[in-house]
């Protein structure tokens, strides 16, 4: 069933959104990916850049910060016979880079607007809050760009870069993915070295689409907690390729890190559904570990499609009798707390 909750959950969700900043944990707000394309054919396909009107859609809602992302390897993504995302070739050398650079760029052009705020460090979510600014949590997903070398890391942390997914689609040389047969046979020694960096630099590890083995390796490798940042857990939903045991999200918990409950379509379907899920989490991982991470314009059939869809989320989760502390840690506190410990 997928009714309203109550008014007195509402505005009681409404009164927690005021108190403290709530946050996306993984998105691309408005394709933010396509800045700076062009006309691109591919950029014509996905519907363009959207992301100025997406930033004053957060802007007007409750959600005082969202991850905008790039995504590392778009020019080489395509649709299996089967539907799903793959690699359909290698980069040529240079053009991960090069278009991550774009990438980036775009973003770094959008947080000079008076409406945003780059989040470099945890205070930055709150400043964003009291000045009515959104919130930009600068992230790739996927270390493509890297190509193989350490050199492009920290010029990506000086533009305003705050986390790495390592892994995506194409199978790069950090490590495997969940949707392929293993090549690696976990974290490569180049990955662990792309987590140690990443590590002194005080820039957040996200492990989404990462195997069990290079989860675990990352985490031994880390001196600071991780982030899954987009996921199901298996019990609930079969064994998808992209879903976690129990066991693979209790230890980015352990870690101190953060698991970002994702309404994907592929195993949800409808707003209750996703209340379930994160219940499920929270279970298994503590109050203290579970966010909410949208995947905001890039997701499959998602059951959340619109930032003012959070009231009503975190309202759901009151009506399910979840304390007004568990939903703020999920909707925010968590994030901002792995953001003090990583960055700063």
């Amino acid at each position: 069933m997928n009714t309203r909750p109550a008014p007195v959950h509402l505005e009681t969700a409404r009164e927690l959104a005021r108190s403290e900043p709530w946050i996306d944990v993984h998105a691309h707000p408005g394709r933010c990916f396509l800045g700076g394309l062009g006309d691109h054919p591919l950029a014509e396909m996905l519907g363009g850049d959207a992301s100025p009107a997406a930033l004053e859609a957060v802007g007007a809602s409750a959600v005082t910060a969202a991850s905008f992302s790039t995504v590392a390897d778009l020019l080489v993504l395509g649709i299996s016979p089967e539907g799903g995302i793959v690699a359909s070739r290698d980069f040529e050398p240079g053009e991960a880079a090069a278009d991550h650079e774009r990438q980036l760029r775009a973003l770094v052009q959008l947080t000079a607007r008076p409406d945003a705020r780059a989040v470099l460090v945890a205070d930055d979510y709150a400043a964003a809050q009291a000045e009515g600014q959104v919130g930009m949590l600068l992230c790739a997903e996927g270390g493509d760009f890297l190509e193989g070398s350490l050199e492009g890391l920290t010029p990506a942390h000086a533009a305003g870069l705050r986390s790495i997914t390592l892994v995506h689609y194409h199978v790069n040389e950090l490590g495997d993915i969940q949707t392929e047969p293993p090549r690696h046979g976990g974290l490569t020694p180049f990955g662990a070295e792309v987590v140690e960096a990443m590590g002194e630099l005080g820039m957040i590890v996200d492990l989404a689409h990462a195997t069990w083995d290079v989860t675990r390796r990352a985490i031994e490798v880390s001196e600071r907690p991780v982030m899954i940042s987009h996921s199901h857990l298996m019990e609930r939903h079969g064994d998808h390729p992209r879903l976690l045991s129990d066991e693979h999200a209790r230890a980015v918990a352990d870690s101190g890190g953060v698991v970002g409950a994702w309404p994907a379509g592929f195993a949800l379907v409808d707003m209750e559904d996703f209340v379930t899920e994160i219940l499920a989490m929270v279970d298994v991982c503590g109050a203290e570990h579970v966010a909410v991470g949208t995947d905001m314009d890039a997701n499959y059939q998602p059951v959340l499609t619109d930032y003012d869809q959070f009231e009503d989320l975190a309202a759901r989760l009151l009506a399910r009798g979840t304390s007004p502390e568990t939903v703020a840690r999920v909707m925010g506190r968590n994030m901002v707390r792995l953001t003090r410990d990583v960055c700063g």
